[in-house]
C-alpha cells in the first residue's frame, strides 16, 4: 500500500458480493483498501468486465483498472492469474503510465 501511496495511487477492490459479505471479508482479511460491491452488475456492464458464472451467480473475473482522475480507464491488466504477484505489475504499468 506504501508503494501505491508514493505513487498518489488509491486502490479499491470491486466484487460482485453484497457489502456485508465484503466487510466480513475484508476484515476477517485485513484487507487495507476498500472493497466495492456491484452486485447489479452495472459497472461491469458499462466497462465490459469479463464475468463468469459460479453456483448461479455473476462473479468479476480479476482484473486490474487503473483510473485517472477524471475516472477515464489509463491501463488494464488481464488476465491475473497471480493476485499477489499483480501488485508489482500493476505498479509497473503506473509507473510507465506516469514516464508517457
Amino acid at each position: 500500500m506504501a508503494e501505491f501511496a508514493a505513487r498518489e495511487a488509491d486502490v479499491y477492490g470491486v466484487s460482485t458480493q453484497r457489502p456485508d459479505q465484503l466487510a466480513a471479508f475484508a476484515e476477517h482479511n485485513r484487507i487495507p483498501f476498500p472493497l466495492l460491491s456491484d452486485t447489479d452488475l452495472r459497472l461491469a456492464t458499462a466497462l465490459r468486465l469479463p464475468t463468469f458464472r459460479a453456483a448461479g451467480v455473476d462473479r468479476l473475473k480479476r482484473l486490474t483498472l487503473v483510473l485517472d482522475a477524471t475516472r477515464t480507464v489509463r491501463g488494464v491488466l488481464y488476465p491475473v492469474t497471480d493476485p499477489a504477484g499483480s501488485v508489482e505489475d500493476a505498479l509497473a504499468l503506473l509507473d510507465g503510465l506516469a514516464a508517457g
